[in-house]
Protein backbone atom coordinates (compact mmCIF):
# COMPACT_ATOMS: atom_id res chain seq x y z
CA UNK A 1 0.00 0.00 0.00
CA UNK A 2 2.85 2.39 0.81
CA UNK A 3 4.26 1.91 -2.68
CA UNK A 4 0.89 2.63 -4.24
CA UNK A 5 0.48 5.84 -2.22
CA UNK A 6 3.91 7.04 -3.32
CA UNK A 7 2.98 6.55 -6.96
CA UNK A 8 -0.23 8.48 -6.52
CA UNK A 9 1.23 11.58 -4.93
CA UNK A 10 4.27 12.01 -7.17
CA UNK A 11 3.31 14.12 -10.19
CA UNK A 12 4.37 13.09 -13.66
CA UNK A 13 7.23 15.18 -15.02
CA UNK A 14 5.98 16.89 -18.19
CA UNK A 15 9.06 18.92 -18.98
CA UNK A 16 9.56 19.52 -22.71
CA UNK A 17 12.80 17.54 -22.64
CA UNK A 18 10.87 14.45 -21.54
CA UNK A 19 7.53 14.78 -23.24
CA UNK A 20 8.69 13.42 -26.58
CA UNK A 21 10.05 10.32 -24.92
CA UNK A 22 6.71 9.45 -23.37
CA UNK A 23 4.71 6.98 -25.44
CA UNK A 24 1.00 7.01 -25.93
CA UNK A 25 -0.48 4.69 -23.26
CA UNK A 26 -3.36 3.82 -25.60
CA UNK A 27 -1.57 3.42 -28.97
CA UNK A 28 -4.43 1.59 -30.64
CA UNK A 29 -7.27 3.02 -28.64
CA UNK A 30 -10.46 4.40 -30.11
CA UNK A 31 -12.36 3.82 -26.86
CA UNK A 32 -14.73 6.64 -25.91
CA UNK A 33 -17.79 7.39 -23.85
CA UNK A 34 -21.12 6.62 -25.42
CA UNK A 35 -23.09 9.78 -26.08
CA UNK A 36 -26.64 10.32 -27.26
CA UNK A 37 -26.74 11.89 -30.71
CA UNK A 38 -29.98 13.64 -29.88
CA UNK A 39 -29.28 14.92 -26.40
CA UNK A 40 -27.99 18.45 -25.85
CA UNK A 41 -27.99 18.08 -22.05
CA UNK A 42 -24.78 18.70 -20.16
CA UNK A 43 -24.13 15.85 -17.75
CA UNK A 44 -21.60 16.36 -14.97
CA UNK A 45 -19.64 13.25 -14.07
CA UNK A 46 -16.82 12.92 -11.61
CA UNK A 47 -15.96 9.26 -12.11
CA UNK A 48 -15.38 7.57 -15.47
CA UNK A 49 -17.91 4.88 -16.28
CA UNK A 50 -15.63 2.16 -17.62
CA UNK A 51 -18.53 -0.16 -18.36
CA UNK A 52 -20.15 2.17 -20.88
CA UNK A 53 -17.21 2.64 -23.24
CA UNK A 54 -17.57 1.53 -26.84
CA UNK A 55 -15.27 1.89 -29.79
CA UNK A 56 -15.75 4.98 -31.95
CA UNK A 57 -15.22 2.63 -34.87
CA UNK A 58 -18.78 1.41 -34.19
CA UNK A 59 -19.99 4.85 -35.24
CA UNK A 60 -19.99 6.09 -38.82
CA UNK A 61 -17.90 9.25 -39.34
CA UNK A 62 -21.10 11.20 -40.00
CA UNK A 63 -22.58 10.14 -36.67
CA UNK A 64 -19.40 11.39 -34.97
CA UNK A 65 -19.89 14.75 -36.67
CA UNK A 66 -23.41 14.92 -35.30
CA UNK A 67 -22.16 14.58 -31.74
CA UNK A 68 -21.26 18.28 -31.88
CA UNK A 69 -24.12 20.78 -32.10
CA UNK A 70 -23.06 24.15 -33.57
CA UNK A 71 -26.48 25.66 -32.84
CA UNK A 72 -26.01 25.60 -29.08
CA UNK A 73 -24.68 28.98 -27.84
CA UNK A 74 -21.07 28.97 -26.75
CA UNK A 75 -22.17 29.67 -23.17
CA UNK A 76 -23.92 26.28 -23.09
CA UNK A 77 -22.05 24.30 -25.73
CA UNK A 78 -19.95 21.20 -25.29
CA UNK A 79 -16.71 20.94 -27.24
CA UNK A 80 -16.50 18.21 -29.92
CA UNK A 81 -16.12 14.67 -28.57
CA UNK A 82 -12.65 13.18 -28.27
CA UNK A 83 -13.44 10.82 -31.15
CA UNK A 84 -12.96 13.82 -33.46
CA UNK A 85 -9.31 13.72 -32.40
CA UNK A 86 -8.65 9.97 -32.43
CA UNK A 87 -10.73 8.27 -35.12
CA UNK A 88 -8.98 7.32 -38.40
CA UNK A 89 -12.37 7.32 -40.16
CA UNK A 90 -13.05 10.85 -38.95
CA UNK A 91 -9.70 12.04 -40.32
CA UNK A 92 -10.54 10.48 -43.70
CA UNK A 93 -13.78 12.44 -43.74
CA UNK A 94 -11.88 15.64 -42.88
CA UNK A 95 -9.47 15.10 -45.74
CA UNK A 96 -12.30 14.56 -48.24
CA UNK A 97 -14.59 17.33 -47.02
CA UNK A 98 -12.16 19.95 -45.72
CA UNK A 99 -8.65 19.64 -47.13
CA UNK A 100 -9.52 18.39 -50.61
CA UNK A 101 -11.98 21.22 -51.18
CA UNK A 102 -11.28 24.90 -51.61
CA UNK A 103 -7.94 26.68 -51.39
CA UNK A 104 -5.18 25.36 -49.14
CA UNK A 105 -1.96 27.17 -48.25
CA UNK A 106 1.03 25.01 -49.17
CA UNK A 107 4.06 27.29 -49.22
CA UNK A 108 5.40 30.73 -50.04
CA UNK A 109 6.45 32.45 -53.26
CA UNK A 110 10.07 32.67 -52.09
CA UNK A 111 10.31 28.91 -52.67
CA UNK A 112 9.57 29.33 -56.39
CA UNK A 113 10.84 32.83 -56.98
CA UNK A 114 13.12 31.91 -59.88
CA UNK A 115 12.32 30.19 -63.16
CA UNK A 116 12.80 26.40 -63.15
CA UNK A 117 12.47 26.25 -59.34
CA UNK A 118 10.12 23.86 -57.58
CA UNK A 119 9.01 22.49 -54.24
CA UNK A 120 7.04 19.37 -53.32
CA UNK A 121 4.60 18.45 -50.59
CA UNK A 122 1.97 16.01 -49.43
CA UNK A 123 -1.51 16.53 -48.04
CA UNK A 124 -3.32 13.33 -47.12
CA UNK A 125 -2.66 10.99 -50.04
CA UNK A 126 -2.09 13.84 -52.51
CA UNK A 127 1.52 14.27 -53.60
CA UNK A 128 2.07 17.58 -55.36
CA UNK A 129 4.79 19.65 -56.98
CA UNK A 130 4.66 23.42 -57.45
CA UNK A 131 7.04 24.90 -60.02
CA UNK A 132 7.80 28.02 -62.02
CA UNK A 133 8.49 27.19 -65.65
CA UNK A 134 11.08 28.77 -67.94
CA UNK A 135 8.58 31.50 -68.91
CA UNK A 136 8.00 32.43 -65.27
CA UNK A 137 4.51 30.91 -65.09
CA UNK A 138 3.57 29.29 -61.81
CA UNK A 139 2.19 25.76 -62.19
CA UNK A 140 1.24 22.82 -60.00
CA UNK A 141 0.79 19.11 -60.69
CA UNK A 142 0.26 15.82 -58.97
CA UNK A 143 3.81 14.64 -58.30
CA UNK A 144 3.18 11.19 -59.79
CA UNK A 145 4.60 9.63 -62.95
CA UNK A 146 1.88 8.54 -65.38
CA UNK A 147 3.76 5.32 -66.23
CA UNK A 148 3.92 3.27 -63.00
CA UNK A 149 3.08 5.88 -60.32
CA UNK A 150 6.56 6.66 -58.93
CA UNK A 151 7.04 10.04 -57.33
CA UNK A 152 8.94 12.37 -59.66
CA UNK A 153 10.43 15.15 -57.60
CA UNK A 154 11.63 15.32 -54.01
CA UNK A 155 12.16 18.25 -51.67
CA UNK A 156 12.86 21.49 -53.51
CA UNK A 157 15.35 22.74 -56.06
CA UNK A 158 15.82 23.80 -59.65
CA UNK A 159 15.71 21.96 -62.95
CA UNK A 160 14.42 22.21 -66.49
CA UNK A 161 12.42 18.98 -66.34
CA UNK A 162 11.20 16.20 -64.05
CA UNK A 163 12.71 12.78 -64.80
CA UNK A 164 11.16 9.75 -63.18
CA UNK A 165 13.79 7.87 -61.13
CA UNK A 166 12.02 4.57 -61.88
CA UNK A 167 11.92 4.23 -65.69
CA UNK A 168 13.18 7.58 -66.95
CA UNK A 169 9.95 9.08 -68.26
CA UNK A 170 10.58 12.82 -68.50
CA UNK A 171 8.17 15.75 -68.15
CA UNK A 172 8.56 19.45 -68.82
CA UNK A 173 7.75 22.03 -66.17
CA UNK A 174 4.58 22.71 -68.16
CA UNK A 175 3.53 19.12 -67.42
CA UNK A 176 3.97 17.78 -70.96
CA UNK A 177 5.46 14.30 -71.40
CA UNK A 178 8.76 14.89 -73.23
CA UNK A 179 10.21 11.40 -73.23
CA UNK A 180 8.84 7.90 -72.66
CA UNK A 181 11.53 5.23 -72.67
CA UNK A 182 11.30 1.77 -74.27
CA UNK A 183 7.73 2.03 -75.53
CA UNK A 184 8.38 0.22 -78.81
CA UNK A 185 5.40 -2.04 -79.51
CA UNK A 186 3.01 -0.04 -77.35
CA UNK A 187 -0.23 0.63 -79.22
CA UNK A 188 -2.99 3.20 -78.79
CA UNK A 189 -0.62 5.50 -76.95
CA UNK A 190 -1.08 9.27 -77.28
CA UNK A 191 1.77 11.19 -75.70
CA UNK A 192 -0.49 14.22 -75.23
CA UNK A 193 -2.77 12.21 -72.97
CA UNK A 194 0.02 11.22 -70.57
CA UNK A 195 1.18 14.57 -69.25
CA UNK A 196 1.21 15.32 -65.54
CA UNK A 197 -2.21 15.80 -63.94
CA UNK A 198 -2.56 19.53 -63.20
CA UNK A 199 -3.77 21.27 -60.06
CA UNK A 200 -5.12 24.78 -59.66
CA UNK A 201 -2.55 27.09 -58.13
CA UNK A 202 -2.86 30.65 -56.88
CA UNK A 203 -0.86 33.33 -55.09
CA UNK A 204 -2.12 35.66 -52.39
CA UNK A 205 0.48 37.98 -50.93
CA UNK A 206 3.60 35.87 -50.28
CA UNK A 207 1.61 32.62 -50.04
CA UNK A 208 1.13 29.82 -52.58
CA UNK A 209 -2.27 28.11 -52.55
CA UNK A 210 -3.55 24.91 -54.16
CA UNK A 211 -7.04 23.68 -54.93
CA UNK A 212 -7.18 19.88 -54.85
CA UNK A 213 -10.79 19.41 -55.91
CA UNK A 214 -11.14 16.69 -58.52
CA UNK A 215 -13.39 18.75 -60.76
CA UNK A 216 -10.68 21.43 -60.85
CA UNK A 217 -7.90 19.12 -62.06
CA UNK A 218 -8.19 20.25 -65.68
CA UNK A 219 -8.40 23.93 -64.84
CA UNK A 220 -4.65 24.43 -64.94
CA UNK A 221 -3.21 27.87 -64.54
CA UNK A 222 -2.57 30.44 -61.84
CA UNK A 223 -5.59 32.15 -60.28
CA UNK A 224 -4.66 35.76 -59.68
CA UNK A 225 -7.56 36.83 -57.47
CA UNK A 226 -8.49 34.38 -54.74
CA UNK A 227 -8.57 36.77 -51.78
CA UNK A 228 -12.34 36.84 -51.32
CA UNK A 229 -12.72 33.12 -51.99
CA UNK A 230 -9.98 32.15 -49.53
CA UNK A 231 -10.35 34.83 -46.87
CA UNK A 232 -13.80 36.34 -47.31
CA UNK A 233 -14.31 39.86 -45.98
CA UNK A 234 -11.07 39.70 -43.97
CA UNK A 235 -9.05 39.79 -47.20
CA UNK A 236 -8.69 43.58 -47.21
CA UNK A 237 -8.00 43.71 -43.48
CA UNK A 238 -5.20 41.16 -43.69
CA UNK A 239 -3.69 42.70 -46.81
CA UNK A 240 -3.44 46.12 -45.16
CA UNK A 241 -2.90 45.33 -41.48
CA UNK A 242 -1.76 41.73 -41.22
CA UNK A 243 0.33 40.33 -44.06
CA UNK A 244 3.36 42.49 -44.85
CA UNK A 245 4.47 41.62 -48.39
CA UNK A 246 7.52 43.86 -48.06
CA UNK A 247 9.17 41.45 -45.62
CA UNK A 248 11.88 39.13 -46.87
CA UNK A 249 11.80 35.37 -46.42
CA UNK A 250 14.19 34.26 -43.67
CA UNK A 251 13.98 30.53 -42.92
CA UNK A 252 11.80 27.49 -42.22
CA UNK A 253 11.48 25.16 -39.25
CA UNK A 254 9.38 21.99 -39.08
CA UNK A 255 8.01 20.12 -36.08
CA UNK A 256 6.42 16.67 -35.97
CA UNK A 257 4.01 16.62 -33.03
CA UNK A 258 2.27 13.62 -31.49
CA UNK A 259 -1.21 15.09 -31.56
CA UNK A 260 -4.19 15.46 -33.85
CA UNK A 261 -3.91 18.50 -36.13
CA UNK A 262 -6.93 20.12 -34.46
CA UNK A 263 -5.27 20.02 -31.04
CA UNK A 264 -2.63 22.43 -32.32
CA UNK A 265 -5.32 24.65 -33.86
CA UNK A 266 -7.39 24.63 -30.66
CA UNK A 267 -4.34 25.68 -28.67
CA UNK A 268 -3.80 28.58 -31.07
CA UNK A 269 -7.44 29.64 -30.86
CA UNK A 270 -8.01 29.87 -27.11
CA UNK A 271 -7.72 33.64 -27.04
CA UNK A 272 -4.51 33.70 -25.04
CA UNK A 273 -6.15 31.64 -22.28
CA UNK A 274 -3.07 29.44 -21.84
CA UNK A 275 -0.44 32.14 -22.29
CA UNK A 276 0.03 33.24 -18.64
CA UNK A 277 0.26 29.62 -17.52
CA UNK A 278 2.37 28.06 -20.27
CA UNK A 279 4.32 30.99 -21.78
CA UNK A 280 5.40 33.11 -18.86
CA UNK A 281 8.19 34.90 -20.75
CA UNK A 282 5.85 35.69 -23.64
CA UNK A 283 3.13 36.81 -21.23
CA UNK A 284 5.48 39.29 -19.59
CA UNK A 285 5.60 41.24 -22.85
CA UNK A 286 1.85 41.28 -23.50
CA UNK A 287 -1.08 43.14 -21.98
CA UNK A 288 -3.31 40.09 -21.78
CA UNK A 289 -6.32 42.09 -20.61
CA UNK A 290 -6.25 43.80 -24.03
CA UNK A 291 -6.74 40.50 -25.88
CA UNK A 292 -9.58 40.69 -28.40
CA UNK A 293 -11.00 38.30 -30.99
CA UNK A 294 -12.87 39.14 -34.20
CA UNK A 295 -14.51 36.40 -36.23
CA UNK A 296 -15.09 36.55 -39.99
CA UNK A 297 -16.44 33.98 -42.45
CA UNK A 298 -13.36 31.71 -42.60
CA UNK A 299 -10.92 33.73 -40.53
CA UNK A 300 -10.52 34.72 -36.90
CA UNK A 301 -8.15 37.49 -35.81
CA UNK A 302 -6.79 37.80 -32.30
CA UNK A 303 -5.09 41.03 -31.25
CA UNK A 304 -3.12 41.95 -28.18
CA UNK A 305 -1.20 45.04 -27.13
CA UNK A 306 2.37 44.66 -26.04
CA UNK A 307 3.89 45.72 -22.79
CA UNK A 308 7.42 46.68 -21.94
CA UNK A 309 9.80 43.80 -22.54
CA UNK A 310 12.66 43.66 -20.08
CA UNK A 311 16.01 42.57 -21.39
CA UNK A 312 18.65 43.75 -23.78
CA UNK A 313 17.97 47.20 -25.12
CA UNK A 314 17.89 45.96 -28.70
CA UNK A 315 14.87 43.83 -27.90
CA UNK A 316 12.84 46.25 -25.79
CA UNK A 317 9.50 47.18 -27.29
CA UNK A 318 6.94 49.52 -25.74
CA UNK A 319 3.36 49.82 -26.93
CA UNK A 320 3.78 47.36 -29.79
CA UNK A 321 0.94 45.10 -30.93
CA UNK A 322 0.56 41.46 -31.86
CA UNK A 323 -1.85 40.02 -34.40
CA UNK A 324 -2.69 36.34 -34.76
CA UNK A 325 -4.82 35.41 -37.77
CA UNK A 326 -6.24 31.92 -38.19
CA UNK A 327 -7.25 31.05 -41.75
CA UNK A 328 -9.51 28.02 -41.83
CA UNK A 329 -8.74 25.18 -41.76
CA UNK A 330 -5.04 25.03 -40.86
CA UNK A 331 -3.02 28.19 -41.58
CA UNK A 332 -1.89 30.90 -39.16
CA UNK A 333 -0.27 34.28 -39.75
CA UNK A 334 1.46 35.96 -36.82
CA UNK A 335 2.62 39.56 -36.65
CA UNK A 336 4.49 40.16 -33.43
CA UNK A 337 5.87 43.68 -33.51
CA UNK A 338 7.57 43.14 -30.18
CA UNK A 339 10.26 41.39 -32.27
CA UNK A 340 10.39 44.27 -34.77
CA UNK A 341 9.27 44.05 -38.43
CA UNK A 342 8.70 40.32 -38.19
CA UNK A 343 6.09 37.81 -39.37
CA UNK A 344 5.81 34.06 -39.15
CA UNK A 345 3.30 31.56 -40.50
CA UNK A 346 2.23 28.15 -39.21
CA UNK A 347 0.91 25.45 -41.52
CA UNK A 348 -0.57 22.41 -39.74
CA UNK A 349 -0.66 19.19 -41.76
CA UNK A 350 -2.37 16.00 -40.54
CA UNK A 351 -0.09 12.96 -40.67
CA UNK A 352 -2.58 10.66 -38.96
CA UNK A 353 -5.31 10.84 -36.33
CA UNK A 354 -2.70 11.30 -33.59
CA UNK A 355 0.14 13.04 -35.39
CA UNK A 356 0.70 16.26 -37.34
CA UNK A 357 3.47 18.30 -38.87
CA UNK A 358 3.69 22.05 -38.24
CA UNK A 359 5.71 24.12 -40.70
CA UNK A 360 6.94 27.54 -39.56
CA UNK A 361 8.08 30.08 -42.16
CA UNK A 362 9.73 33.28 -40.93
CA UNK A 363 9.77 36.67 -42.66
CA UNK A 364 11.82 39.72 -41.68
CA UNK A 365 12.62 43.21 -42.92
CA UNK A 366 15.48 42.82 -45.38
CA UNK A 367 17.55 45.43 -43.55
CA UNK A 368 17.69 43.17 -40.49
CA UNK A 369 18.51 39.83 -42.13
CA UNK A 370 22.23 40.36 -41.57
CA UNK A 371 21.76 41.30 -37.91
CA UNK A 372 22.83 37.93 -36.56
CA UNK A 373 22.27 38.81 -32.91
CA UNK A 374 18.71 40.03 -33.54
CA UNK A 375 17.77 37.08 -35.77
CA UNK A 376 19.25 34.50 -33.38
CA UNK A 377 17.53 35.99 -30.34
CA UNK A 378 14.16 36.23 -32.13
CA UNK A 379 14.34 32.64 -33.36
CA UNK A 380 15.35 31.43 -29.90
CA UNK A 381 12.33 33.18 -28.39
CA UNK A 382 10.08 31.60 -31.00
CA UNK A 383 11.59 28.15 -30.45
CA UNK A 384 10.98 28.39 -26.71
CA UNK A 385 7.28 29.11 -27.28
CA UNK A 386 7.01 26.22 -29.76
CA UNK A 387 8.56 23.76 -27.31
CA UNK A 388 6.11 24.89 -24.64
CA UNK A 389 3.20 24.47 -27.05
CA UNK A 390 4.39 21.04 -28.16
CA UNK A 391 4.42 19.90 -24.54
CA UNK A 392 0.85 21.14 -24.11
CA UNK A 393 -0.46 19.63 -27.34
CA UNK A 394 1.06 16.21 -26.78
CA UNK A 395 -0.25 16.21 -23.22
CA UNK A 396 -3.76 17.10 -24.43
CA UNK A 397 -3.67 14.30 -27.01
CA UNK A 398 -2.83 11.78 -24.30
CA UNK A 399 -5.72 13.13 -22.26
CA UNK A 400 -8.06 12.78 -25.23
CA UNK A 401 -7.09 9.11 -25.36
CA UNK A 402 -8.08 8.68 -21.72
CA UNK A 403 -11.37 6.96 -20.83
CA UNK A 404 -11.96 9.79 -18.33
CA UNK A 405 -12.61 12.42 -21.02
CA UNK A 406 -15.14 12.84 -23.80
CA UNK A 407 -16.21 16.48 -24.21
CA UNK A 408 -15.32 19.71 -22.42
CA UNK A 409 -16.64 23.26 -22.26
CA UNK A 410 -15.74 26.63 -23.79
CA UNK A 411 -14.64 29.71 -21.87
CA UNK A 412 -17.08 32.09 -23.64
CA UNK A 413 -15.10 35.29 -23.14
CA UNK A 414 -11.89 34.02 -24.73
CA UNK A 415 -12.56 30.89 -26.80
CA UNK A 416 -14.86 32.35 -29.45
CA UNK A 417 -12.37 31.63 -32.23
CA UNK A 418 -12.09 27.99 -31.18
CA UNK A 419 -15.87 27.59 -31.20
CA UNK A 420 -16.00 29.24 -34.63
CA UNK A 421 -13.39 26.75 -35.90
CA UNK A 422 -15.42 23.79 -34.68
CA UNK A 423 -18.61 25.18 -36.22
CA UNK A 424 -16.88 25.59 -39.60
CA UNK A 425 -15.64 22.02 -39.40
CA UNK A 426 -19.13 20.76 -38.63
CA UNK A 427 -20.52 22.78 -41.55
CA UNK A 428 -18.05 21.22 -43.98
CA UNK A 429 -18.26 17.69 -42.61
CA UNK A 430 -22.04 17.43 -42.50
CA UNK A 431 -22.37 18.10 -46.25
Amino acid sequence: MATIMTMMINPINLQSSNIKKAKNPYPNSCIKHTQSLKSSLIINTHQPNHTSFISSQHYSPLSLVQQFNPNIPIQEALTPPSSWYTSPEFLSLELDQVFFKGWQAVGCTAQVQESNSFFTGRLGNVEYVVCRDENGELRAFHNVCRHHASLLAFGSGKGTCFTCPYHGWTYGLNGALLKATRITGMTNFNVKEFGLVPLRVAVWGPFVLLNLEREAFLEQGCDDDVGMEWLGSSSEILSTNGVDTSLSYLCRREYTIECNWKVFCDNYLDGGYHVPFAHKDLASGLKLDSYSTTVYEKVSIQRCEGGEVQGQADFDRLGSKSLYAFIYPNFMVNRQDRYGPWMDTNLVLPLGPRQCKVIFDYFLDASLKDDEVFVTKSLEDSEKVQMEDIMLCESVQRGLESPAYDSGRYAPMVEKAMHHFHCLLHQNLIK
